[in-house]
């Protein structure tokens, strides 16, 4: 089976946080990745090798500058994905785009008290590359109830609780395959459907945080 993982970032401990409970429960976890991080020693050669897409996104100002630009980035997309159409596997992406921090919060203006504003984007492409194959999203909640801690606490134990909170969602059969630059009214639609998904998720962190 084919699944699509999203997931809050609190922390680079999440990653194999998150690795660890889905293991050998579903697919390979593939995640979308920066282009600059190709150059990240050891690990950019290691993801490339395990066939990890690497992204380069595009802004609103670079495409109104550069014209042709418009559309690569769903090129690049669909190129990445097509090599996962034939082996099930499961792409993965922190649709907050960057670890949370108050900084980063308040710099947004986030309507959501424990989240970063979603990048919908990003999914929309990989719903509109593989729609024919991926029907499932795996809705990921992640907490540390003791504070949110870094990478090398967890290296060194330190993080002593972690809850991961994971929710099946059916994609709605509408958003497998659209056309999500050209198509004004379904980018609404889907920015939407993201929304209640963002503002379900809060509420679930201040539900696990007093659990």
């Amino acid at each position: 089976h084919w699944y699509f993982v999203t997931c809050n970032h609190q922390s680079w401990a999440d990653i194999p946080a998150i690795q660890y409970v889905l293991n050998s429960r579903i697919p390979l976890l593939k995640f979308f990745l920066k282009k600059e991080l190709i150059w990240v020693p050891f690990l950019g050669i290691a993801w490339w090798a395990l066939d990890f897409p690497f992204m380069h996104r595009h802004s609103k100002e670079q495409i109104a500058k550069r014209p042709e630009l418009k559309g690569k980035d769903v090129a690049a997309t669909q190129a990445a994905c097509e090599k996962f159409r034939y082996t099930p596997v499961t792409v993965f992406n922190f649709m907050e785009g960057t670890r949370f921090t108050p900084s980063k919060h308040q710099h947004q203006n986030s309507p959501y008290t424990y989240l970063l504003k979603p990048r919908a984007g990003g999914t929309a492409f990989v719903l509109q590359a593989m729609g024919e194959i991926i029907h499932t999203m795996l809705d990921v909640t992640i907490v540390y109830p003791d504070g949110k801690a870094g990478f090398w606490d967890y290296l060194c134990g330190r993080i002593r609780r972690i809850v991961i909170d994971v929710r099946t969602r059916e994609i709605p059969p509408r958003f497998l395959g659209m056309d999500y630059e050209n198509d004004r009214e379904m980018r609404k639609d889907f920015q939407q459907w993201i929304s209640e998904i963002w503002a379900d998720k809060d509420a679930r962190i201040e539900a696990l945080k007093l659990s």
